[in-house]
């Protein structure tokens, strides 16, 4: 093991037993040294392969995801393999959470059967509840408020793809802000001094409640924020950052008139154009509707007549090197999560 890993686990010694829930749970300091393991863990993914140290060697972890997904059950899966531990995946058919059984009671099983327990699913209180009854760690892989493991990813990509330290980047959130990856980007970026802005129209703006918290952690950081509905306000961003603009589950209902609100937004050569900054790289969580190439997007267009979403196709394949490094970061900062969480040191 080099002194660099060995110096990034004992940085986050603090949070060894501790659940991930949501950005305000951490310091700026617990939260920056899960990015340094991250980045230790992925040289020594690189480095090592399938000869990297197995530090949950023995330890099984629990996956229940009442919301499908693509990169959240994959990264969880490959990081706990690649570190030793077992995973059981438990989608909305597979357990009787909030079915026949109640989340304290579930929580309470599968607390005395797992090392760890990770949710995906619908409100916050889910994830809050299964923590406070598990007894044993509890990660949150996405709710309707927060996406927690999403901001680490997004970071940990800003710093490979910046030519400045996270502290010295503006970064531009723009689409429906009011969305769980609106939250997070807001409190993750004053949490680590980042400048940000999040332009969205005003029925698609965070709630006060959050603002407020983003201005506690910024004034103890020197960040700076703004929300605002002017696509003007992207102007000397560093990194634009878009998302999907129906979310899973609502209704097709709601299409049309998304579509006319958030089609000014839209992240184009012309949105890009505006942030005066010709080397401005481009940030999407994914899956992201930059063509007509899914049922979803087909859909939609035939609904509205609208043929292009919340990003460009040009911009997205332009920006796809970054998008997709991105995603693959989901997998090296889970696993950062789990091993300062669960790997005893």
């Amino acid at each position: 093991m080099t002194a660099h890993m060995d110096d990034a686990l004992a940085a986050t010694s603090s949070l060894y037993g501790r659940s991930f829930l949501k950005e305000l749970d951490f310091t700026g300091a617990e939260w920056l040294s899960l990015l340094d393991l991250a980045a230790a863990l992925k040289t020594e993914r690189r480095e090592l392969g399938v000869g990297q140290p197995a530090r949950l060697r023995g330890q099984c972890i629990a996956l229940i995801f009442e919301k499908t997904s693509t990169r959240t059950r994959c990264s969880f899966e490959v990081a706990a393999a690649e570190q030793g531990a077992a995973t059981t995946y438990l989608d909305s058919q597979g357990s009787q959470i909030g079915h026949k059984e109640s989340i304290a009671d579930t929580a309470r099983v599968l607390g005395r059967l797992y090392s760890g327990i990770e949710y995906r699913g619908f409100g916050q209180e889910r994830v809050e509840e299964l923590a406070r009854h598990a007894g044993v760690p509890v990660f949150n892989g996405l709710t309707n408020e927060w996406h927690p493991t999403q901001m680490l990813a997004d970071q940990l990509t800003m710093r490979e793809h910046g030519d400045k330290p996270l502290d010295q980047l503006k970064l531009a959130y723009i689409g429906d802000a009011r969305s769980n990856v609106g939250n997070s980007v807001l409190v993750s970026s004053a949490m680590v001094g980042m400048d940000a802005v999040l332009v969205a129209p005003v029925g698609l703006q965070p709630a006060s409640a959050i603002v407020e918290a983003a201005q506690t952690r910024a004034r103890e950081t020197g960040a700076s924020f703004a929300v605002t509905d002017d696509p003007d306000a992207v102007a000397g961003a560093d990194f634009v950052y878009t998302d999907i603009w129906v979310s899973m589950g609502e209704d097709a209902g709601l299409y049309a008139d998304r579509v006319r609100l958030l089609s000014p937004y839209r992240v184009d050569a012309s949105l890009l154009a505006r942030t005066g900054n010709p080397n401005v790289k481009v940030l999407h969580d994914l899956p992201a509707l930059h063509n007509l190439d899914t049922k979803m997007a087909r859909r939609i267009a035939e609904l509205t007549g609208v043929g292009e979403f919340e990003i460009s196709d040009e911009v997205f394949e332009a920006n796809a090197g970054v998008i997709f490094d991105q995603a693959e970061n989901r997998m090296h900062t889970i696993k950062a999560v789990l091993v300062a969480s669960l790997s005893a040191r």
